[in-house]
């Protein structure tokens, strides 16, 4: 096993800044030449030192934004038609895509991979999706699905 500290967050492995231990072919032909890590060395624990103080500032006026940004989504009330059977089914369904340009045009520019939809929606109703502004920051939009 190899320690190298994490430049930027992994899921699977910790968030940036941390030290976290590695076999080393994982470390060697994926994290370091991604730049994802360094090797955990004296210098280079001071150079993520000064990293994450650097991104901590950043990632609190970008939460600041985040949390004014949620304030506006969370009075957002969507509505999108769609052909749907007799039983309150869609033929097709509702897409985080179809989201998020029906968010763009009530003048809300959210990237689609910000809408956490963990299955596409196919029936008619209300259903509430949760939009991720920050890491620390969701809000919840309500969509109300029409039939054509």
């Amino acid at each position: 096993m190899i320690e190298v500290i994490l430049r930027e967050d992994i899921k699977t492995l910790g968030k940036a800044g941390e030290m976290v231990r590695v076999k080393p072919g994982y470390a060697r032909n994926y994290l370091l030449p991604h730049g994802l890590a360094y090797e955990a060395t004296e210098g280079n624990k001071k150079r993520i030192a000064a990293e994450t103080k650097a991104r901590t500032v950043r990632l609190q006026s970008e939460r600041a934004g985040a949390e004014r940004e949620a304030a506006t989504l969370a009075g957002v009330q969507l509505r999108l038609a769609g052909k749907a059977g007799e039983e309150g089914k869609l033929f097709g369904s509702i897409t985080a895509q179809d989201i998020a340009e029906e968010l763009g045009r009530q003048g809300h520019q959210v990237d689609r991979r910000r809408i956490e939809l963990e299955h596409p929606i196919k029936t008619l109703g209300e259903h509430s999706v949760s939009v991720r502004l920050h890491p620390d920051v969701h809000a919840e939009v309500r969509v109300s699905v029409v039939a054509e």
